[in-house]
């Protein structure tokens, strides 16, 4: 089952300030992440971070979080 990605303005705000190849790599992983996400490993952040998980991508984490919305034959990604 594939996700459906929602990008939060914040992280488009801050892809837009970095370099077009790592922009590049950062959409393709999170793209990869959305069509393969039940046979990926999610790694979970604690504290302040709790219920939401992390993904490398080179020098820079991705921090999302995973929605099954019940209305939807597509849960939601947001990163």
């Amino acid at each position: 089952m594939s996700y459906s990605v929602n990008y939060e303005q914040e992280a488009l705000a801050d892809l837009e300030k970095l370099p077009k190849n790592v922009c590049q790599r950062i959409i393709n992983k999170i793209d990869g992440l959305a069509q393969n996400f039940e046979q990926i490993t999610s790694q979970p952040l604690s504290n302040n971070l709790s219920g939401f998980f992390k993904l490398r991508v080179g020098d820079y984490r991705i921090i999302y979080e995973f929605n099954r919305i019940e209305k939807s034959d597509r849960p939601l990604l947001n990163a």
